[in-house]
């Protein structure tokens, strides 16, 4: 079947930032690595930017004043494999030491709490604690979250004995109310995945076969969804409840207003599963979330809100961006296509991308030829495209990979040498950027994947060595301001 082979190659997409290094963003949360803290305090005072290199794009694309000579110098040359190989070792023991930690002093609760070493789950005591708890569903997050990462660094042992025990020990019948977006990306895309990868019989990873496997691992990811589905239920437009009690149910008390990122980046993981079960019902629910959204774009613009009324289809949140909120709607979108081959999706992501290209780029209209500043995408208001702040987030750092995937590799270039040239200011991406400023608005950093996964694509893309030498930086960084002492 043609979409399985795909699966496994969005999968590797999925763990870009996993195998370069160590999946550190996505197991973050559960590893001994401090999530929030302060980004520290500010390196070189200008912002620099990367050279052309083997690919010959990008050259300078903030001008010499910038340093453009200096890292085409440092960065147009071949990246040593004995380099590489000890990143890589490397990044490898950075996840073993996160994993081990979490076995040894977390499991079976959620995560581990890198400050004090012990493991954390949901807060009973504040429902209200949604960072806690729209990621904490009492179901061993961490160890389901692992799965994939074990097989991707060839750990076959691990690997075989994660899984059973996950078998053995992981049930969904908690009374733990989750974020449908979190629990579907993290919990029921794991569970695919790993599936995917025993039962894959080109066994790409070396041999990940479980013995006497009985695709239990799909039967969990089933049953996560079946609890999962009453968020779609009682909805007027179609889009879901944006939590969901796994035991009961959308809870009484819930509210009618979710992000379009949520309730729209559902399609990838819902889709597989219908396929994997030959039941369309996940995949026409994500996909029926996903047309609704669209259906509601504005008239003027084409431009999407960020939060959304699930009963009355009304505008809450009116920023149209590509961060908090918005983000992976337009990621899905062309990643579903990619997978299933839908023209429907393209379509959507096509119209998306231009409405995105006409009202939220900012900048000179070439990457490094012309007056004005460098290319940036702005948060707008979706009716009018004007201007509704000043900031960008960490998240929109996602936006270089997508577009290398759909071809725009020369934009990709110019916007990624805009979020790195921050992380090179400060060690790591501030949650919120003001480029008017100059400044963090939100001063800490979540350990997000973003702009690792839009460099392993570039460098993908282009293998220019530059981008290795990026991975290199913001590995080290991790190492050195992330890890809990």
């Amino acid at each position: 079947m043609r979409w399985r082979s795909v699966v496994l190659g969005l999968l590797l997409l999925r763990l870009g930032l996993q195998a370069l290094l160590a999946l550190l963003p996505a197991l973050a949360r559960g590893l001994c690595l401090h999530p929030r803290l302060p980004c520290p305090g500010p390196r070189p005072p200008a912002l620099p930017g990367p050279p052309a290199g083997a690919a010959g794009r990008g050259a300078r694309l903030w001008g010499a004043a910038a340093g453009g000579d200096e890292y085409e110098r440092r960065y147009s040359g071949a990246f040593p494999p004995q380099l590489r190989a000890r990143l890589r070792d490397a990044a490898r023991g950075m996840f073993v030491f996160g994993y081990d930690s979490y076995m040894e002093h977390a499991f079976p609760r959620d995560e581990l709490d890198p400050l004090h070493c012990r493991g954390r789950g949901p807060d009973r005591r504040d429902p209200s604690n949604l960072n806690i708890n729209d990621v904490l569903g009492n179901y061993s997050l961490t160890l389901i979250d692992a799965l994939d990462t074990l097989a991707v660094m060839g750990n076959s042992s691990e690997f075989q004995k994660a899984v059973k025990l996950v078998i053995d020990t992981v049930s969904f019948d908690k009374d733990s109310t989750v974020q449908v977006f979190e629990a579907t990306i993290r919990v029921l895309g794991s569970l695919l995945s790993a599936h995917i990868i025993i039962t894959d019989t080109k066994q790409p990873f070396g041999d990940m076969t479980i013995k006497d496997y009985d695709n239990e691992l799909l039967h969990l990811a089933h049953d996560l969804a079946v609890r999962l589905l009453p968020a779609f239920e009682n909805t007027k437009t179609g889009i879901p409840y944006p939590r969901v009690n796994l035991k009961k149910g959308v809870p009484p008390d819930s509210h009618n207003e979710t992000c379009t990122a949520g309730a729209g980046s559902l399609l990838v993981e819902f889709g597989i599963l219908s396929r994997l079960l030959g039941d369309s019902t996940f995949e026409w629910v994500a996909r029926r979330a996903v047309k609704a959204l669209w259906s509601l774009r504005s008239n003027n613009t084409g431009l999407l809100g960020n939060v959304v009324n699930i009963q009355t289809g009304h505008w809450v949140g009116k920023q149209s961006g590509l961060g908090a909120g918005s983000d992976s709607f337009y990621e899905y979108l062309l990643k579903s296509y990619i997978l299933f081959g839908e023209k429907e999706d393209l379509d959507m992501f096509n119209s998306a991308y231009q409405n995105i290209q006409n009202h939220l780029r900012r900048g000179r209209e070439a990457c490094n030829e012309g007056e004005g500043d460098p290319p940036l995408y702005v948060n707008v208001n979706m009716y009018t495209g004007q201007l509704m702040n000043t900031w960008i987030d960490s998240l929109q750092a996602f936006f270089p990979g997508l577009q290398v995937l759909i071809g725009d590799v020369e934009d990709a270039i110019c916007l990624h040498a805009f979020y790195y040239a921050i992380w090179k200011r400060y060690g790591a991406l501030p949650e919120r950027y003001n480029w008017q400023l100059q400044a963090p608005d939100v001063p800490f950093y979540p350990l997000r994947p973003e702009l690792v996964e839009s460099t392993y694509l570039l460098y993908q893309a282009t293998k220019n060595p530059f981008y290795l030498h990026v991975g290199m930086d913001i590995l080290q960084s991790l190492e050195k301001y992330t890890k809990a002492k």
